[in-house]
């Protein structure tokens, strides 16, 4: 997988040094040789990742760190610092200023090329995301980078895998208090309390006695329900090159033994805000595609719903010679409501119309909105015969009792004329659906609220 990776240095060698070995392994380079040409390059998308020097004249690497993370353009950029300063307190600066990881000079290649891979699929992931949901500040849906922004990344569930009782306990005493924390010290059991719970992060220790931490890692990285879990492995120095595959394998970050407090916590935040923030741009995926296909008023899918799936449903029925009726109702004088009583008492009729309908319909039964006050019901497995029943079951269900049209308690009686018809050989939906028109417009002319069934 390759990348375009910026380098920020005010120092031409190191550029080219970097430069040499990221260009070795097919990535894409360019650099920048302060922080504001930096940020610059950034806003206009030229780069996927940021390899950022912290030793820097004018604007230092933590500064830029900061405005980037700041900035809703940018902050889904992934940043490494790289820097000769190598203490627990200076990563946690990086870390608080949004950093996702550090290199220390002199840079060793290996871990730069696998912190780039890991980084690059993370971007790739989080790009796919924020392509689909671009229009979602018009679809007036929340949006991601100012919840990252806002988020502390705090109060997250984690599920922390350790077989070291001794351990584990430190790294529970680290979290406790910003962290719900709970420990699984069998690791074959972890992959199952992953799934099931609720959890926001995984902790792995890399020194499992009797397990490989790392085929734990994949498991849950190709299990669904774990697949977007952040996954932090707890290691010794010595144990870099097993750090490394597990980078390969999708691990988002690690930390090293002794574990610096501020540094877990530090970490365990970045991880946990960019979870938030890709776990936003589904929801948004998803409430961009139910705007698509719901109708906003009743709830109910809409016309474009119902067009791809009475097609498909037609297909099926005429496949396996089942019979399939569509009804068509209407709501009898409903220009009256609205004339009368407002068109806020109209959107009422309709909302409750909606929720009378799915009392009495079967869950496999497609209702959709047409359009106005016309409901369409696709019933599979229905013959003509059977589908007339329930029209007559949804008609009485409508007249029986009056409609609330607004919070005094008021209420008006309603009505529904129905139109139905029944798949012909030709498994056409316009057809179908012009003859249950037909009918239902056969049911106005004959003196509204009743049933009317299509000649086969």
């Amino acid at each position: 997988m390759t990348a375009r990776v910026l380098i920020v240095d005010d120092l031409l060698p190191n550029i080219k040094l970097l430069e040499a070995r990221l260009t070795a392994e097919y990535f894409d380079v360019i650099s920048a040789t302060n922080g504001f040409e930096a940020l610059d390059l950034c806003r206009q998308g030229r780069c996927d990742i940021v390899l950022l020097d912290v030793m820097m004249p004018g604007m230092d690497g933590f500064e830029v760190c900061r405005r980037l993370k700041a900035d809703p353009a940018t902050v889904h950029l992934p940043v490494v610092m790289v820097t000769a300063l190598d203490q627990p307190a200076d990563r946690v600066r990086g870390l608080e200023a949004g950093a996702d990881d550090f290199l220390t000079k002199p840079v060793d290649e290996i871990a730069l090329i696998a912190r780039v891979r890991s980084l690059s699929r993370l971007k790739v992931m989080l790009d796919e995301l924020r392509a689909r949901v671009i229009t979602s500040a018009n679809l007036g849906l929340k949006d991601a980078a100012d919840l990252v922004r806002a988020n502390a990344g705090d109060n997250g569930r984690i599920l922390l895998v350790e077989d070291r009782a001794s351990s584990a306990e430190r790294i529970v005493a680290a979290l406790e208090g910003v962290h719900e924390v709970e420990v699984e010290r069998v690791p074959q059991d972890a992959l199952i309390r992953a799934a099931e719970g609720d959890f926001d992060m995984v902790i792995v220790g890399l020194a499992l006695a009797n397990f490989d931490a790392l085929r734990l890692c994949s498991q849950l990285r190709s299990l669904e329900r774990t697949r977007a879990l952040p996954i932090l492995l707890v290691a010794e120095e010595e144990e870099r090159a097993r750090i490394l595959r597990g980078l390969d394998l999708g691990v988002n970050d690690y930390i090293l033994r002794p574990i610096d407090r501020n540094e877990l916590l530090a970490r365990v935040r970045t991880q946990l805000r960019r979870k938030r923030y890709a776990d936003t741009l589904r929801e948004n995926v998803q409430a961009a595609f139910e705007l698509a296909i719901v109708d906003a008023l009743t709830g109910l899918h809409n016309r474009r719903y119902l067009e791809t799936h009475l097609s498909s449903e037609l297909d099926q029925a005429a496949q396996n010679g089942r019979p399939l009726s569509l009804m068509i109702l209407d709501v009898d004088h409903f220009k009256s409501v609205n004339d009368t009583y407002g068109h806020d008492a109209g959107d009422e009729v309709l909302k409750g119309l909606a929720q009378r309908i799915r009392r009495v319909v079967r869950s496999a039964d497609l209702v959709c909105r047409l359009g106005g006050e016309e409901f369409v019901i696709v019933m599979p497995d229905t013959s003509l015969a059977v589908a007339g029943k329930v029209a007559e079951r949804v008609r009485a269900a409508v007249e029986m009792e009056q409609f609330l049209i607004d919070a005094k308690g008021n209420s008006i009686p309603v009505t529904i004329s129905v139109g139905l018809a029944e798949r012909g050989a030709d498994a056409n939906p316009d057809a179908l659906l012009r003859r249950a028109d037909k009918a239902l417009y056969n049911s106005k002319t004959t003196g509204r609220n009743r049933v009317t069934l299509a000649a086969a």
